[in-house]
């Protein structure tokens, strides 16, 4: 239990320090007519997007365990990362409610990570109430994921502000839309997507699909690693 703790108190900090950090620095959303944000894509980069579940133990892992080395091995610089939390959730057509696959916990926590995504644009930080929420459903704690906006240091209030509203819903809508319009459709979580092309059951060797779609200079030390291991 210690050292579980000690991991995510150095994790946590980690992703602190992407705050403040000038080479991880992400794209702007301009508002949209309703009030909602919406991304501009940097076209230069590699759009990584991860379809999932927020209590689906195999998409929190995947995110703590491995996604989250982007930000440590300089990936993320030629990334547009977009986290779609939706997944195996649906639309009762008789009265239009949203119905997650692990229950109405799960629709709580999608939706407040949907709404994180809206408020903080930046990915540094959105990543970070993500990771944080993430971790504590591995442990079972999900229920405890007001203590994220403490240890980050961040306001609730405007998350918070967007599930009341009921912005947060309709940022669940349009992920179900785009969940809905992928093709071939997903079959499993978590499910990964490198420009369009779904990486199914290699979704784990992402990085090696993304530094092979990278087009542009200045690819950073972990693509040239793969290179260079994949050459031996």
């Amino acid at each position: 239990m210690a050292s579980t703790k000690l991991i995510f108190t150095f994790v946590i900090a980690f992703l602190l320090s992407l705050f403040i950090s000038p080479s991880h620095s992400f794209w702007s959303y301009p508002p949209n007519d309703d009030g909602l944000k919406v991304s501009a894509i940097d076209s230069s980069k590699v759009n990584l997007s991860l379809y999932y579940d927020t209590l689906c133990q195999n998409c929190s892992t995947f995110i703590v365990a491995n996604l989250t080395e982007v930000f440590n091995n300089d990936l993320i610089t030629i990334i547009n990362l977009r986290l779609v939390p939706w997944a195996n959730a649906y639309i009762n057509k008789t009265n239009n409610a949203i119905v997650c696959q692990h229950g109405p916990d799960e629709c709580l926590l999608s939706t407040l990570e949907a709404c994180a995504i809206n408020v903080w644009p930046n990915v540094n930080k959105h990543y970070a109430v993500i990771y944080c929420f993430q971790f504590l459903a591995i442990e079972g704690k999900h229920k405890d994921w007001k203590s994220c906006f403490d240890t980050l240091g961040l306001n609730k209030t405007s998350v918070l502000d967007c599930y009341i509203s009921g912005n947060g819903t309709k940022l669940l809508q349009k992920y179900a839309d785009e969940t809905g319009h992928l093709s071939p459709p997903h079959r499993f979580v978590p499910w990964l997507v490198v420009n369009n092309q779904p990486l199914q059951e290699d979704y784990k060797n992402f990085a090696t699909y993304v530094c092979k779609a990278f087009k542009g200079s200045g690819a950073p030390q972990a693509c040239k690693s793969l290179v260079h291991k994949k050459i031996n």
